[in-house]
Formats: C-alpha cells, structure tokens, sequence
C-alpha cells in the first residue's frame, strides 16, 4: 500500500507523505514511490506547482525509519540507502516545476533534507528543524551537509548537526529558509501556488534552471539544458533533422 500519495487539483500536483504513525518517517517503499510520482509529475502537463506535504498535525517527517536501515552493511548502507535517497532527492530539487514544501510539523533528519530539497518552504509557528543523526551514531547523508549548505549559515547547520539543537519557524524565517508562517501552512502553500499558475510555466522552468545554475545545482546538466533549449528552436535545428532524414549534406541557413 503507497505511503506517498499523488493527487492533481488542476495545475498543482500534491506529493503527501502518509506515515503519521511513524510521525513521517522514510521507508524503503516510501522513497521508491516518492521517485516514481516524481517522474510522473516531470512529464504531466499543465502542472505549475508542486506541493510536498504530509498527513498530521505533529510531524512533517522526522527522517528515515531506522528499522530500514539499522541492519544493512556498511556496504549497503552507503551504496544503496544513502545513495538511493540522495539521487531520489536531488530528483526532486531538480524537478522543472516549482515546488513548496509544507511544514506542517517537525522536519527533522531525512525530512529537512527533503524540504530543503523543495524551491521554498511554508512552515507552522509550532514546528522545528533538526538534524538529529549524531544521536543514534550516523551523518546526514541525504544532502544535509551539502545542499543544506546552500541555505542556512555554516554555524547554523552545525548548530543543528554538532550539537543537536532545534530551530523553530521564527528563527527559520529570520535565516530565509522558510517564505512564510502560518497557522494553515498548506493553505499557505496553496496561495502561492496560485499565484504561480498565473505565471509563463515556460519563463518560470527557464528562470529556475538559471538559478539552480548559479548556485551550482546540478550547473552542467542545466547549462547544457538551457543551451539545448535554444538551439531546438532555431532553422539550423530544423535543417539538420530534415537534412538527415532525407540522407543528404545539410544547408544551415545560420538562424
């Protein structure tokens, strides 16, 4: 039974986590069905937003189950869950569409990565991020040193990773990691989302790659990305397709 559900509601895609018992947490079938939505979403059309959300009212996920992975080797610990979340979760970063992560509850661990994962967050004033791994003798290893990195203040993330503190939504949105608070988060979310709809889908993709660029998100695969883009719209395209389809010396007129 999926514990990752996708819904469409016009042109926004919801990605729920269902767990609540576990307060969230990731499972091996959970990320498999988490990368599956995710490569649906990518070729649907007419989606402009994608929210990440999450059933309950304590936790928005606290992580990985630990019983996932408490009894892998070594081996597999690091080639297969570390690797496979790591991969699963840079799909999501570098989903086309623009994506919100809805802090209903407590991100910690596994679950601040996958927000930080998202393009912005909408958080509840009750919730906190944490990144809790020292305590049970791990690291994060989903992209919370890395691409967290990106978001927060070094001193920040060791504060969370070095000495396991929480932070609470003020202080996050203070730091620019959360876009707003609010006592109905999804909501929150489903404004913005709106908002987006109304927006060139095309102008949007383009402006998100040319960010994620710059800050050296995935930077290779979107510059060629972009280059790849305008050159499908230009005659000399055009001319070599048909020039090769019909087996002869293409003619490049040079638009």
């Amino acid at each position: 039974m999926s514990a990752v559900h996708l819904q469409i509601q016009g042109p926004v895609a919801e990605l729920r986590l269902d767990n609540p018992a576990k307060l969230n947490c990731f499972t091996v079938a959970m990320l498999g069905q988490l990368a599956d939505h995710l490569e649906a979403i990518e070729r649907l059309a007419g989606i402009s937003c994608v929210l990440v959300t999450a059933e309950g009212e304590k936790a928005f996920c606290t992580g990985a189950d630990i019983n996932g992975w408490g009894d892998l080797s070594p081996a597999e610990f690091a080639r297969h869950w570390v690797r496979d979340g790591h991969r699963i979760f840079d799909r999501l970063a570098r989903l086309s569409k623009p994506t919100i992560a809805v802090l209903n509850g407590h991100a910690f661990g596994g679950g601040l990565e996958l927000a930080a994962a998202c393009d912005i967050r909408v958080m509840a004033p009750r919730a906190t991020i944490a990144l809790p791994e020292a305590g049970v003798g791990i690291v994060p290893g989903w992209s919370g040193t890395q691409r967290l990195a990106r978001l927060l203040p070094e001193p920040v993330i060791k504060e969370m990773a070095l000495f396991g503190r929480r932070i609470g939504a003020e202080r996050a949105l203070a730091l620019g990691f959360v876009a707003e608070i609010a006592d109905d988060p999804r909501a929150a979310a489903q404004a913005i989302a709106a908002r987006a709809a109304e927006l060139s889908p095309r102008a949007v993709e383009i402006a998100k790659s040319m960010i994620h660029a710059a800050r050296g998100e995935d930077a290779g695969a979107m510059i060629e990305a972009l280059g790849s883009a305008a050159i499908a719209a230009t005659a000399d395209r055009a001319e070599g397709v048909t020039a090769f389809r019909e087996k002869r010396k293409p003619e490049f007129p040079g638009t």
